[in-house]
C-alpha cells in the first residue's frame, strides 16, 4: 500500500498537468483543516411571541460578533406545551442539535437534569441582584441549570380614559371587575360600540390558562394546585366559587372566542381598542404604546384583582424564560459564554428598552433611562417579588401531565361544565397520579 502511495505521487508530480492538481491538493487539504479548526456553530432556540425572536437574534449576533463564533436561531411552538413536548423528544434521545435552550419558568423542575450547572457563571454580586424566587425556580437539587433572562407576571391592562370618562377606579376584586366591565361595555355599546368587549384574556387549553386560572384561585384564598407538601388542594369552596365567576364571563363581558385565545390573540383585541379589561404579561406594554397603536397612551396597568373572601389577595402567577446550557452541547464553554451575555445587565437592558421585556436584574428597576421609557417598572419590582410559582418542583417530571390536567378542566368550567364535578374529576386524577409514587 505504501509502495502504491509513493507511485501515485510520482505521476502527480511529474505527468502532465502535475504541478496543477498538487496545488489544488493542498488547497483542499488547507481548506479541509481550516474548517476543522473553525469554532462549531452554536445554536440556540428562541420564542417568537411579541418582539422576543427579533431581541433574541440580534443579541445573539451582537455576541457572534464579539466572540468571533458563529451563532444561529431557530425557533420553536409559542405554545409552552407543545414546545416542552418537542424539548423532552431531542434532549431524550442525547440529541447535541441544539446547545442553549430558552426554557420556560416551570420546566428546570422537568428537564433540568438535561443542562450544564451554571453556578460557576454566576457571580455572587449577580446573585444577590436578581429576584429571589427566580434563582431558586431555576435550582434543581443544588444545580442552578438555568439563567434567568427576563421575567413575568400576570398583568392587568386597563383603558384608563374609558374609566376616567364613567369616574370608575381600577377594580380591586374579581367582582369588581365583572362589575366595571358590565357597565362600561354596556355603556359603550348604547354608543353604537357593538364590537367592545369587557375583559379578554387566554382561554385556549394550554399552559397560559394554568397561569390565569391559578391566578384566580390563589388571588380568592383557594391554594395553588398542589401544595408545596405535595397535597392535591384544588377541590376547595374558593376555587370553585371563582371558577364559576370566570365562567360567567364567557359570552357576556369576553367573546365566546377568548376560548381560543392566547397571548396575543388576547392583545390583538385589547390594542385595537376592542377591549375594557385585559390579562396579559409585561410584553404586551410596549407594544401598547406602539406609534401605531390605537390604544397609545389610554392604557394603564395594575396588579390582578382578588377574591372577596378573608384569605384573598393579588396573586400574579412567576412567568418569564430562562437560558439553558445542553449537557450534549459539542462546544459547552462557547454555549455558556452565550447563555452569560444574553443574561448581562447590559443585554437584558437593551431588551428592556426596545421590547418593554421586565429585566432579572433588580437594580435595574431604579434605573432612570428605563424608568422614563416605562414608569411601571417602578410597580413591577414588588409584582415579581412576590409572584406564584407554578408547582413544577413539587411534581417533577410530572408538571406537564398536571399541567394538562388542570388546564383541561379549567377549559371545561369555562366552557359551560359543572365546576363540582370538574374539580372532584381533577382531584382524584391527580391524587391518583401522586400514589403511583412519582412525587410526594
Amino acid at each position: 500500500m505504501e509502495h502504491g502511495t509513493r507511485r501515485l505521487r510520482s505521476i502527480i508530480l511529474f505527468s502532465a498537468g502535475g504541478l496543477s492538481v498538487l496545488l489544488a491538493v493542498a488547497f483542499a487539504i488547507g481548506l479541509f483543516s481550516a474548517q476543522k479548526n473553525r469554532p462549531r456553530e452554536i445554536v440556540i432556540s428562541c420564542g417568537a411571541v411579541g418582539v422576543e425572536l427579533e431581541l433574541c437574534q440580534s443579541g445573539v449576533s451582537a455576541w457572534s460578533k464579539e466572540s468571533g463564533i458563529p451563532a444561529r436561531v431557530v425557533t420553536a411552538s409559542s405554545n409552552s406545551g407543545e414546545r416542552l413536548g418537542s424539548y423532552q423528544l431531542l434532549l431524550a434521545s442525547h440529541s447535541s442539535d441544539i446547545d442553549v435552550f430558552v426554557i420556560d419558568t416551570p420546566w428546570p423542575g422537568v428537564i433540568g437534569d438535561f443542562f450544564l450547572d451554571l453556578k460557576d457563571i454566576l457571580e455572587p454580586e449577580v446573585r444577590e441582584d436578581q429576584f429571589s424566587g427566580f434563582i431558586e425556580n431555576n435550582t434543581v437539587r443544588g444545580r442552578l441549570v438555568a439563567l434567568p433572562w427576563f421575567i413575568d407576571g400576570g398583568l392587568l391592562y386597563y383603558r384608563k380614559d374609558l374609566l376616567e370618562s364613567y369616574a370608575l377606579p381600577v377594580p380591586q376584586s374579581w367582582q369588581e371587575l365583572t362589575e366595571t366591565a358590565t357597565k362600561i361595555q354596556q355603556a359603550e355599546r348604547e354608543k353604537g360600540r357593538t364590537d367592545l368587549w369587557g375583559f379578554v384574556f387566554a382561554a385556549r387549553a394550554y399552559e397560559g390558562l394554568t397561569c390565569a386560572a391559578l391566578e384566580w384561585v390563589h388571588s380568592a384564598g383557594g391554594g395553588s394546585l398542589v401544595e408545596k407538601n405535595g397535597e392535591v388542594s384544588i377541590n376547595n369552596e374558593a376555587a370553585r366559587e371563582i371558577l364559576k365567576l370566570a365562567a360567567s364571563w364567557i359570552g357576556t363581558i369576553a367573546p365566546r372566542g377568548v376560548l381560543g385565545y392566547m397571548e396575543e390573540e388576547t392583545r390583538t383585541v385589547f390594542q385595537s381598542g376592542r377591549a375594557v379589561f385585559m390579562r396579559n404579561w409585561p410584553y404586551a406594554w410596549e407594544l401598547s404604546q406602539a406609534a401605531e397603536s390605537p390604544v397609545k397612551g389610554k392604557v394603564g396597568i395594575s396588579v390582578l384583582p382578588k377574591g372577596l373572601n378573608a384569605n384573598a389577595k393579588a396573586t400574579s402567577a412567576l412567568g418569564g424564560w430562562s437560558l439553558a446550557v445542553s449537557k450534549f452541547s459539542k462546544n459547552p464553554e462557547a454555549s455558556k459564554s452565550l447563555a452569560k451575555y444574553l443574561a448581562s445587565r447590559s443585554e437584558q437592558k437593551r431588551r428592556a428598552l426596545r421590547g418593554g421585556l421586565s429585566p432579572t436584574w433588580r437594580s435595574l428597576y431604579d434605573d432612570s433611562e428605563l424608568l422614563l421609557k416605562n414608569p411601571a417598572l417602578r410597580d413591577l419590582k414588588p409584582v415579581y417579588d412576590s409572584a406564584l410559582p407554578r408547582p413544577s418542583k413539587v411534581v417533577a417530571s410530572d408538571y406537564n401531565r398536571v399541567s394538562s390536567e388542570f388546564y383541561e378542566a379549567v377549559h371545561g368550567i369555562l366552557s359551560g361544565g359543572q365546576p363540582d364535578s370538574l374539580l372532584g374529576q381533577l382531584e382524584a386524577d391527580l391524587t391518583l397520579l401522586k400514589k403511583k409514587g412519582r412525587w410526594q
